[in-house]
């Protein structure tokens, strides 16, 4: 299939074309960089720098390349930020996504791969979080997200559109020979910020949180490689052919892992100490989220192949190692 993957130099859009690629697919490149790293696309793949908000470029390019699927990444995803500045929020998560989905709608291109979140589902009732449990966001990130699935479901209703949404847990590693990885800024995510404690680029890293009722006092999160996220994203594929298909999935291996158990695994993959400031708890930190992911299992065929958080941090580390200043092209 001819994939248009929007917002493939992002983290986990990154990860996904080269498994695209894998799969025999032909993955082409929507992306304006304000987050994205052209060097995280082999040269070779189609690369189109155009903002998303642009619907008419945007169709061209679907006609052009002939596109069968789109895959949508380009959101913004700081839960903090989204609370400070809520209309950055609402302009690009929400409303280009509008403009994308009109562009699509009118090359008639009807399937839609859509990069969801946990964050949707707020502070959940029960333990795992499946995907029938009732979605109420504690900040506009999750409530954006909460908005585009429900248009997706009215625009299935009207249209025809065939779309997944995935909820991610914590995205976590990179990939397995170390080619590309996770370069943010800033930097929020856990595994980064203590491999950058450990080799020195930090001075120390905030534990937020070590009174929670939790086994070891700290949160509990559940960590999923960026590529079996991505392989995910691909076996659906199978599953839109049928016009108005809806289709949620949750995204997690199902077991959690607490802040500590991560430096741990931190300080035993890469050999050095973590330097840990015990902070007080974040306002809005959940004790514990993770997820039951046995529809995607059952319906996709889908399995984790990086179980342990051992193994993802060791991808995240072969990055890090490698790419001491990220893709340095800042």
């Amino acid at each position: 299939m001819n994939v248009l993957v929007v917002g493939g130099a992002g983290y986990i859009g990154s990860h996904c074309v080269r498994q695209l690629l894998a799969a025999g697919h032909r993955p082409v490149v929507l992306d304006n960089l304000v987050y994205g790293h052209r060097a995280a696309v082999d040269p070779s793949i189609p690369f189109h720098d155009v903002n998303l908000g642009d619907a008419p470029a945007v169709e061209r390019i679907l006609r052009a390349e002939q596109i069968d699927v789109v895959m949508h990444f380009a959101a913004y995803c700081y839960v903090g930020e989204s609370v400070t500045d809520p209309l950055k929020y609402y302009f690009n998560n929400v409303a280009a996504t509008l403009h994308l989905l009109q562009a699509m709608l009118a090359a008639n291109v009807k399937k839609f791969v859509f990069s969801s979140t946990c964050a949707t589902f707020g502070i959940p009732a029960t333990l795992p979080i499946h995907e029938n449990l009732p979605q109420a966001p504690i900040n506009p990130y999750g409530q954006t997200k909460l908005d585009v699935e429900n248009l997706l479901k009215a625009l299935a209703g009207a249209h025809g559109l065939s779309f997944a949404a995935f909820r991610y847990f914590n995205a976590a590693g990179a990939a397995e020979d170390g080619r590309i990885g996770e370069d943010h800024d800033p930097e929020t995510h856990l595994i980064p910020l203590a491999i950058d404690v450990a080799t020195g680029k930090r001075p120390q890293l905030q534990l937020f949180g070590t009174d929670y009722p939790t086994p070891d006092g700290t949160c509990l999160r559940d960590y999923v490689h960026v590529d079996d996220l991505s392989r995910a994203h691909i076996a659906v594929f199978d599953r839109l052919g049928t016009p108005g298909t809806q289709l949620f999935y949750n995204l997690g291996t199902g077991a959690p892992t607490s802040n500590r158990e991560v430096i741990r695994a931190v300080e035993k993959v890469v050999g050095r100490k973590v330097n840990v400031v015990e902070s007080p708890r974040r306002a809005g930190d959940p004790p514990a989220l993770y997820a039951d992911s046995a529809r995607a299992q059952r319906e996709l065929g889908w399995q984790v192949k990086f179980s342990t958080i051992e193994s993802i941090v060791a991808t995240a580390w072969k990055w890090h190692a490698s790419h001491p200043n990220g893709y340095d092209d800042r």
